[in-house]
């Protein structure tokens, strides 16, 4: 579940760069305001990867959808984005949770075959 959590969050950092990119030609927002927002965005997609299997990491990972999904009202090809990556962030939880298990089966019958 870590490494396709992980790849989810790495594309994450770089949309949410983008995005930044977008949201400073925008006559409404500053620069700072931008680049602040977007620099918390990205460092958190960056820490969460080191975070997912610790307690609490699988939900930051869906506030920071959330989030995605809200910066539509700021840059409005975001909300397409942000549900795409929704998407991919609960694929990579459901399936890479479906790997681990099949990996821990294997693992202990692998196990059980050294011993016999």
């Amino acid at each position: 579940m870590r490494t396709l959590c992980a790849s989810t969050l790495i594309g994450e950092f770089f949309v949410i760069g983008f995005a930044g990119l977008v949201a400073m030609k925008m006559d409404d927002a500053s620069m700072g305001a931008v680049w602040t927002v977007c620099g918390i965005g990205m460092a958190l997609s960056v820490l969460l990867c080191g975070m997912i299997t610790r307690p609490g990491g699988i939900q930051l990972g869906w506030a920071l959808q959330v989030a995605l999904v809200l910066s539509g009202f700021v840059v409005p090809v975001m909300f397409v984005l942000g549900l795409a990556f929704g998407a991919l962030w609960w694929a990579s939880i459901h399936y890479g949770r479906k790997i681990d298990e099949a990996k821990a089966r294997w693992a202990a019958q692998e196990a059980g075959e050294a011993a016999a």
